[in-house]
């Protein structure tokens, strides 16, 4: 009986290394099958040969590549009203005389206006808002003067005591005749078109994200709709950081006090934000006679009572451009300074072109500081954004950890003139995976404004040092050296 053990064992042995063998030959074939990053690659290769079968059940839903129907449906939209609304923006830009920028500027605006898409906006008001209670106070009063629209969309709509107030703000409004429509991520807040019935019943229109819509089949599932955006009678826009939950409004054990960075905004600004939802609106729809057309109504210049002092250039990027837009204008902006470059983001995984940036700036004397959480959100993520942490301040970087409740804020401070804000965290899945949007100003006073509020957020951190660093545990290293090898993916 021994021998028919043994040969028991054999085969069970062959067939597990034919299994392994087989597995690391479809690995190789998948990740290679299209062009990738290296560091993609790699991880993608680690997750298919050491989580055998299940990597392969991972890759299904989040590995694989944004389809071409997703591409296909934001890109068509009217290239002609795009350069209608440019022409406009631009005559009333004759208006204003914002003063004298830097050639480092005028390089950044060129180079996001290279597609015709993101066009200077000039004389924009700007409020900047760091609290979620006023956030929500300010933008509800918004909403109860709305008259004709009311187009909004977020990553997170949570049904909660904020979430409901909201929907019943929208009911009330719908009721009155607006035109309500929402878009909205069914995974950020894990709600669906269920929560939003009462308001549909009164005619509003709700629809998910198009990566949402069939995303089983069509394996969409690591592509999200992560920008913020409200615009509110084509002139008032809202966009930054905070979704709608009673977490960013302070309400939550968990994380305590919400710090994010949110805007108001007035002007011709507005309509790019229109754009973007526009487009994004367009893209999700299923019924013909729910799509939008280009109408006036839905961009309505400022009344001269209303003129600010900023010039804003509004981009939104996603997995459907390649180019990887936005990270290319953070490195810009990172390279132009002369002075300084301080970042605040709840999430620090940087590729290696960004890497290559921030280390530049520092060799070349510049106060690079960098502001991260001290408390984790996805213990994954946040295990890697120590890493990246650690491995900055080894490169001359100031990192400080900010202690007085969870950091969402998503800034970068380019030395007195340049600065930007909004949904674009400093990590790999902003840069390629998801669709974020954020404002750039040319402007001192905003750049002055965030960079106060940087400053006051110190003296709510605590500044990581070497010896903080040699103190972590061996365990805590090693969490965080396996979490950096899987930052492409996370």
């Amino acid at each position: 009986m021994d021998w028919l053990h043994k040969i028991n064992i054999n085969i069970a042995l062959q067939i597990l290394l034919l299994f392994l063998v087989i597995n690391t030959i479809g690995a190789l074939i998948t990740v290679f099958r299209r062009p990738r990053s290296i560091a993609s690659v790699f991880a993608w290769m680690m997750a298919l040969i050491f989580l055998p079968g299940i990597g392969f059940l991972l890759y299904a839903f989040v590995g694989r590549k944004i389809d071409g129907e997703v591409i296909y449906l934001l890109n068509s939209h009217h290239q002609q009203r795009i350069s209608e609304i440019g022409e406009i923006i631009e005559e009333h830009n004759q208006r204003f005389d914002d003063g004298k920028i830097s050639k480092s500027v005028e390089l950044l605006k060129d180079y996001f206006d290279y597609s015709e898409e993101s066009p200077i906006t000039r004389g924009n008001q700007v409020k900047i808002i760091i609290d979620g209670q006023q956030k929500f106070s300010e933008l509800f009063r918004d909403i109860r003067k709305a008259k004709e629209t009311i187009h909004m969309e977020y990553y997170a709509i949570f049904d909660d005591c904020i979430g409901n107030q909201l929907l019943n703000l929208l009911i009330q409004k719908a009721k009155e005749g607006v035109k309500v429509r929402v878009l909205f991520d069914p995974f950020g807040g894990r709600t669906t078109e269920r929560f939003f019935k009462p308001l549909i019943a009164v005619g509003g229109k709700v629809l998910p994200f198009i990566t949402a819509r069939d995303f089983i089949r069509k394996t969409r599932l690591n592509y999200h709709l992560h920008r913020k955006i409200v615009v509110i009678d084509g002139k008032i826009s809202w966009t930054g950081g905070f979704n709608v939950g009673d977490q960013y409004l302070n309400e939550t054990k968990r994380f305590g006090y919400w710090r994010d960075t949110h805007a108001r905004i007035i002007g011709t600004a507005s309509f790019s934000l229109q754009e973007i939802f526009l487009r994004d609106w367009n893209a999700s729809v299923s019924k013909p006679e729910d799509y939008l057309e280009y109408d006036e109504k839905y961009f309505r210049l400022p009344e001269k009572a209303e003129y600010g002092t900023t010039q804003l250039q509004v981009v939104a990027d996603g997995p459907d451009d390649e180019d990887q837009i936005l990270k290319g204008g953070f490195i810009k902006m990172i390279l132009s300074a002369k002075k300084r470059v301080w970042i605040q983001s709840p999430y620090l995984i940087p590729d290696d072109s960004m890497l290559d940036a921030l280390s530049i700036a520092v060799r070349s004397g510049v106060d690079v500081r960098i502001m991260i959480p001290s408390m984790p959100d996805h213990p994954f993520i946040y295990r890697a954004t120590q890493y990246y942490a650690n491995f900055l301040h080894k490169k001359g970087a100031k990192i400080y950890i900010y202690n007085g409740g969870f950091l969402h804020a998503k800034t970068m401070i380019v030395d007195h003139e340049l600065s930007s804000f909004g949904t674009t965290n400093q990590d790999i899945r902003s840069y390629a995976l998801n669709f974020e949007v954020s404002a750039f100003a040319y402007n001192q006073e905003i750049t002055d404004e965030l960079a106060a509020i940087f400053k006051a957020d110190l003296l709510e951190s605590t500044l990581l040092t070497s010896d903080m660093i040699q103190a972590q545990s061996k365990w805590l290293r090693f969490k965080q050296a396996f979490s950096r090898l899987l930052s492409p993916i996370l």
